[in-house]
């Protein structure tokens, strides 16, 4: 037996300790957060900026338009609730996010602005 063939049971047996002794915590994983919530009550595609405001009320906050430089580019607006992101194309709603409920929680990267 070569002395690679010899040392790979060895490397394998140092690689699981080295993961074996990591401090162990839980994560919060935002997209667990999301999966785990039935039916979660949030805007539903494609009902219109007025219908979102009128069932949960005036966002916290809400963050400038992006896009529309051209017209086949359309205008995406955002508005920021505690729990989520709405994203509106024009006034229609496209997406939403949920938000991270706390600093710690594992989620996508802030926007490239």
């Amino acid at each position: 037996m070569n002395k690679t063939a010899a040392s790979l049971p060895l490397l394998a047996l140092l690689a699981a300790g080295c993961l074996a002794s990591t401090s162990a915590h839980a994560d919060t994983l935002l997209i667990d957060r999301a999966a785990s919530k039935e039916q979660a009550v949030v805007p539903v595609r494609g009902q219109t900026m007025g219908q979102v405001e009128a069932r949960f009320g005036a966002p916290s906050e809400r963050l400038d338009p992006r896009g529309g430089q051209k017209s086949h580019w359309p205008t995406i607006n955002r508005w920021v609730y505690p729990q989520f992101t709405v994203y509106f194309e024009k006034d229609r709603v496209i997406d939403v996010v949920a938000n991270r409920a706390h600093a710690n929680e594992i989620g996508p990267k802030p926007p490239v602005l």
